[in-house]
């Protein structure tokens, strides 16, 4: 069950949306300066402007589409651990968070400072990580367009017993003969005392 409001659930689902198309834009930006910067545009402009944008924009956006996406998983029907492809999600957005946090970030601020002296194989720390994390990026708006896999577990039906002397719609209760007649009461076969051939006088 839902513990939001049908507005504000369309709200923090519009909020998901725009964050995570920023996410995708920033990150393509960002391989965009990495390819310009790999055939020959100048370093001094390029790697900087990557270092603001990853610093600015790319690492905040990072962490704002995990926290919401987590928030919409724990207070939406679909939940975290109850679809494959939400879980998927989760763990491809995690991963990504902490790379962009511990890795990506650091790496590119150094770009940033280093400039002009870069060589070519330290271009390409800007050119191989956004397109790893640009067709992660596309591969989890698949996921959330085709919602794949089915659940992870299936609810189980709940059984109702029916209460103890609870009427059948008939007038007579579970347990007792039709009509609420009380039934006879008799001792078990196996008590009876067997019939003698004759009485005597």
């Amino acid at each position: 069950m839902s513990r939001l409001s049908p507005t504000t659930r369309k709200a923090l689902l519009t909020l998901h949306l725009v964050t995570s198309l920023g996410w995708l834009g920033a990150d393509l930006v960002l391989l965009t300066l990495g390819i310009a910067g790999l055939r020959g545009a100048d370093p001094g402009v390029v790697y900087p402007a990557a270092g603001l944008l990853v610093t600015y924009l790319f690492a905040p956006l990072s962490v704002a589409v995990w926290l919401i996406g987590l928030v919409s998983a724990l207070l939406t029907p679909w939940g975290l651990l109850r679809w494959r492809w939400v879980l998927v999600k989760f763990a491809i957005s995690t991963g990504m968070l902490g790379l962009v946090l511990l890795l990506l970030t650091p790496t590119v601020r150094g770009l940033g400072e280093l400039g002009p002296e870069l060589a070519t194989g330290d271009r390409l720390d800007l050119v191989i990580p956004p397109a790893v994390s640009s067709s992660l990026l596309i591969l989890m708006t698949v996921l959330s367009t085709y919602k794949p896999w089915g659940r992870l577990r299936r609810a189980r039906p709940a059984t109702r017993r029916p209460a103890a002397g609870a009427s059948d719609g008939f007038g007579a209760r579970r347990g007792s003969p039709a009509g609420g007649a009380k039934a006879e009461s008799r001792p078990p076969a196996e008590l009876e005392l067997p019939q003698t051939a004759g009485r005597r006088a």
